[in-house]
């Protein structure tokens, strides 16, 4: 049944950011990835908001909410909200070297991931 919840959260989160990119490149053009942008923003707002309202509640439902809407909505909504959500996480902590860590190799190394599999790929 985990699973299940997981699933149904993740293809309405893939079909809500498909949907999401593709308004935004008719509202704001193609020259900026504004969808990406505002996917990621709207995630992160999310995961920091539900994982915040979800330590201190313990109803029948949070189990639900973490598998449907965390892990498998906004898991495929955007991956950049669990990213923020664990560098907070760590600042919390007071690990900010970890902290700093964490943002610097997740952007250094998915970009750069990102250009070399890019120009592999392109030929």
């Amino acid at each position: 049944m985990i699973y299940l919840f997981i699933a149904l959260g993740g293809a309405l989160g893939a079909c809500l950011r498909y949907f999401l990119v593709q308004q935004s490149m008719l509202l704001f053009g193609k020259e900026f990835p504004y969808g990406v942008l505002i996917v990621n923003v709207i995630g992160a707002l999310c995961i920091g908001s539900i994982l915040g309202y979800l330590e201190n509640y313990t109803g029948p439902n949070a189990l639900f909410i973490k598998q449907f809407v965390v892990i498998g909505l906004l898991g495929a909504l955007t991956t950049f909200s669990t990213f923020s959500f664990d560098t907070v996480a760590l600042l919390q902590t007071g690990a900010w070297a970890k902290a700093i860590l964490n943002i610097g190799t997740n952007v250094i190394l998915c970009t750069a991931c990102t250009w070399l599999a890019f120009s592999f790929f392109k030929g």
